[in-house]
């Protein structure tokens, strides 16, 4: 299959994936068109999720749910042993779009970074398409990771970023849940990798907005992140 978007690079797309049977077909069907090699991360989903496993792709299951930390932790295994040059983190619910890869991936093409986040916040008219509720949570989860990391990002907990074999090599996730976004920014730190953010648009669907963080789970997140900060 064809890559359109590496330039002759191996550029694998890790689609985690937890209960996403009514939307994970479409997610994936939608990037295989565009000729994207994908990796679907099943993260003991007990719905129809695993029905994927009929399409080209590379198909990886726990046999029980560890969280997306971890979900994404099989997949960048898996790249790194096959052999890839880049990685693209991509959403199952569909609020991602396909078309934005290839802004993902420009900076580490050109050398300018080895981690590429997107952002819904650099542009007023993608920030105005975040629900006002999901916009408060995410402002504080970005100051809760700077104060734990020291990077300041303008949008911390966004699931759609590209990471280069580099990156890849360096990354290794412990947080094998939502707190993942913010061990990734510890592990770009300590690794001194380069890092750029570049503006993304989020479609919220009403599923997408259904299968959402809720607030209980970003005080989990605070919770696992104080805990492991302790711990160090």
């Amino acid at each position: 299959m064809a890559n359109v978007s590496g330039r002759g690079h191996k550029v694998l797309v890790l689609v985690p994936a937890y209960n996403e049977g009514p939307a994970i077909r479409t997610t994936v069907e939608r990037l295989l068109a565009a000729g994207h090699r994908v990796v679907v991360v099943d993260d003991g989903s007990c719905d129809e999720t695993g029905a994927v496993r009929d399409l080209p792709i590379a198909y990886l299951r726990h046999a029980i749910n560890l969280g997306q930390g971890a979900a994404l932790q099989t997949g960048m295994t898996y790249a790194l042993r096959s052999g890839a040059d880049m990685v693209v983190h991509f959403d199952a619910d569909g609020q991602h779009d396909c078309s934005q890869i290839e802004r993902l991936l420009l900076p580490i093409l050109e050398g300018r970074a080895d981690v590429v986040f997107g952002s819904r916040f650099l542009r007023k008219e993608d920030a105005a398409q975040v629900p006002l509720s999901k916009r408060v949570m995410l402002r504080a989860g970005i100051l809760v990771s700077w104060f734990m990391t020291g990077v300041l990002l303008t949008d911390t907990h966004n699931g759609f970023r590209a990471l280069s074999r580099r990156a890849l090599e360096n990354v290794q996730l412990q947080e094998n849940g939502f707190a993942h976004a913010t061990e990734i920014l510890q592990r770009v730190r300590e690794a001194r990798l380069k890092y750029v953010e570049v503006p993304i648009t989020i479609t919220y669907s009403t599923y997408s907005k259904h299968k959402g963080q809720k607030l209980s789970g970003s005080f989990s997140i605070l919770f696992d992140l104080i805990m492991a900060r302790l711990s160090r």
